[in-house]
């Protein structure tokens, strides 16, 4: 049950790390200087959510292993983050696209996730979802603007997230990682979110006068991230995050 818990962790983990990174691409790029600052504010929460996880699963696992090893010293297909994190930043549009799915998914898993029966994970829950409220608020408020502004405006916020839908369906397919914790009670049934995630997407929709598009029970979504199975952007990421510490092994600020 341990080695499916650090799993489960690093999973977590990593989704929080490669969305952060992705997100502090806008650092210094925003449209207007208050959204550059939320962005960055809010890499910064997913980069700390990521840390606790990392550091619980070094304490875990044992073995000389930190909260460093698990970002830095995994190779591509080591990493369990959700395909739809690792897709380059693209334009704005594309951020809030991104942004309003993950944000929704990320609400409702924290708030059961603190029903776990592992207490640690419970209290990072807690904590984080005061967060990820904030980021949710952030990101539909934008699909808002935009879709409810001009006419490009209302154009590309719909073409992004028809673009980005796809990509969803993986939040929501569990690892085996998770089947097995689900009977324990330690993992969320993520499965159970769905309806919750649908509702809290197409009222977004909605108010901003876009349309959700309805997806056959049969309907292709991409996955494999979390069986390490990724595009090529992730690989990207790794080369510029992990560049310091493949260079000069074990080096410290």
């Amino acid at each position: 049950m341990q080695t499916d818990l650090v799993h489960y962790i690093l999973q977590i983990a990593d989704n929080s790390l490669i969305y952060g990174h992705r997100l502090s691409e806008w650092c210094g790029h925003g449209p207007i200087l208050e959204v550059d600052m939320a962005l960055t504010n809010i890499s910064l929460d997913h980069i700390g959510a990521a840390r606790n996880l990392y550091q619980y699963a070094a304490q875990l696992e044992g073995g000389g292993k930190t909260e460093d090893s698990y970002p830095y010293l995994r190779d591509v297909r080591e990493f369990r983050n959700a395909l739809l994190l690792e897709l380059p930043k693209g334009d704005f549009a594309d951020t809030m696209a991104r942004a309003l799915y993950f944000d929704a998914f990320q609400v409702h898993f924290y708030t059961a996730l603190q029903q776990s029966s592992d207490t640690q994970l419970a209290a990072i829950a807690e904590k984080s979802l005061k967060e990820v409220l904030y980021h949710l608020r952030f990101s539909s408020e934008w699909v808002v603007r935009l879709g409810d502004g001009t006419d490009e405006s209302k154009q590309r916020m719909q073409a992004s997230l028809l673009r980005y839908m796809e990509y969803t369906g993986e939040l929501f397919s569990p690892s085996e990682a998770e089947k097995n914790l689900m009977a324990a009670g330690v993992a969320v049934n993520i499965d159970t979110l769905k309806a919750a995630w649908t509702e809290t997407v197409s009222a977004t929709f909605d108010e901003a006068g876009l349309v959700f598009p309805l997806q056959a029970e049969n309907a292709f979504f991409q996955s494999g991230g979390k069986k390490g199975i990724h595009t090529e952007h992730l690989g990207f990421i790794l080369t510029e995050l992990q560049y310091m510490q493949r260079v000069y092994p074990q080096c410290e600020w």
